[in-house]
């Protein structure tokens, strides 16, 4: 029996609910199934009720199975909606990147000349810009909901995550979000429960990091998928730096190991000299001289027992 909108919207929510929340595999495919039985898709169907975008988020499960099952089910919608006349190549149906409600176009909307809509899908047309400054943006001036999660915790790391990953950041606010929630997950599926240290700790270190003013790079290269989030999740502090700073690093490194194989001048130990400290007979001592040529050599003194030190001449 064909779902209505509100009923898909429900298996909707509990399908994110299932997946952000780390549930067994069989949840999910099991959700999955019943979406496949029950959604007749149109291109108004998937559009209203945004369930494309849903189960290809799903496509980045852990389990091939349910990985394989989302695309499958992704894959099929389109298929429906490119025969039913939609969609050409069936974008709405969620295997492209996802966009906000507040970003969709209208049919004839668009102020600049355009062809007649039924040449010119709305799904086609490139997203609205968000009028938030680089440098402002976080996710309430970009206006984004981060309580997706069903978790106090999770939901704050997730806003953690967005904050870092937009600041500074010309990328759509659905694109970030999308990034956000996978390093997200992938941090919890590693360092599981939410209350760990270890997750918390991590979340608060990528965060650290992605506003490091010195590493810009960072964040277009998560952003870009040059650094997936499973990997970024389980990143290193050294592999966390940029280029620039490791090359410092090593610069200053090969320095101190220059500096500790120089010679160290030769200090003499005297039999006849006291500390007036700790009065033992442990006292090392160098010459130089410090004034005239005529003048005696000034002695410094150093007692290797309390490391008291003095001069005479």
């Amino acid at each position: 029996m064909a779902m209505n909108a509100k009923a898909i919207d429900e298996k909707g929510k509990a399908l994110t609910k299932a997946f952000t929340g780390g549930e067994p595999s069989s949840t999910l495919l099991g959700l999955l199934e019943d979406l496949r039985r029950g959604v007749q898709a149109s291109e108004d169907l998937l559009r209203s009720t945004r369930i494309g975008i849903t189960v290809n988020r799903v496509k980045q499960h852990k389990d091939p199975a349910v990985a394989r099952t989302a695309s499958e089910l992704v894959g099929k919608w389109r298929t429906d909606v490119r025969r039913a006349g939609g969609t050409p190549g069936g974008k709405e149906s969620g295997a492209s990147t996802p966009r906000p409600a507040s970003a969709t176009t209208t049919n004839g909307a668009s102020p600049a000349p355009s062809p007649a809509p039924s040449a010119t899908s709305a799904a086609a047309k490139p997203k609205a810009k968000h009028t938030v400054p680089p440098e402002q943006r976080s996710a309430a001036a970009d206006k984004v909901d981060t309580g997706v999660t069903g978790n106090a915790v999770r939901d704050n790391c997730l806003r953690l995550m967005y904050d870092g990953l937009s600041h500074m950041s010309e990328e759509h606010p659905e694109d970030v979000f999308r990034v956000a929630r996978e390093v997200e997950l992938a941090c919890f599926n590693k360092y599981r429960p939410e209350t760990s240290t270890e997750y918390k700790g991590k979340i608060r270190s990528l965060y650290q990091n992605l506003k490091n003013k010195s590493n810009p790079q960072l964040r277009k290269r998560v952003l870009s998928g040059e650094i997936e989030p499973a990997r970024f999740a389980v990143m290193s502090h050294d592999e966390l730096k940029s280029a620039e700073r490791r090359a410092e690093d090593l610069k200053l490194m090969k320095e101190n190991m220059n500096n500790s194989m120089t010679p160290q001048e030769e200090k003499s130990i005297s039999a006849s000299l006291t500390c007036s400290k700790c009065h033992q007979k442990k006292v090392s001592y160098t010459q130089a001289q410090t004034r005239s040529a005529d003048e005696p050599m000034t002695t410094f003194c150093s007692c290797t027992n309390c490391g008291h030190r003095w001069k005479f001449s």
